[in-house]
């Protein structure tokens, strides 16, 4: 098996994307530290598109995987702080982050 080539994203006025979400699962990033959770998400050992699903798609595997991620609570704060509106952040759906966020107000 190769070992894992190194990358270091650097993106200017956006926020970093969990790993996995949207890096290679076969990629290293190197983060800021307020980001350095999302090197220990369980998503950037798995297909990036399952967390992306198409509209009516099965969300199950996504959900699947956050379940047992250690950074699960980090990655749904990020999702609610940024206002990510697309795909499986810390386990919930765009629509059930929605539904927290209304309770919260």
């Amino acid at each position: 098996m190769q070992e894992p080539m190194a990358i270091t994203l650097q993106v200017a006025s956006e926020p970093a994307l969990p790993f996995g979400h949207g890096v290679g699962h076969d990629a290293q990033a190197a983060f800021p530290p307020e980001l350095e959770w999302q090197e220990r998400a369980l998503c950037a050992q798995t297909d990036p598109e399952a967390f992306f699903p198409e509209k009516g798609g099965s969300t199950r595997e996504a959900k699947r995987v956050c379940l047992s991620c250690d950074v699960r609570v980090e990655c749904l704060d990020y999702a609610l702080g940024n206002d990510e509106r697309f795909g499986i952040w810390g386990g919930l759906s765009e629509r059930e982050r929605r539904r927290v966020k209304k309770r919260a107000v």
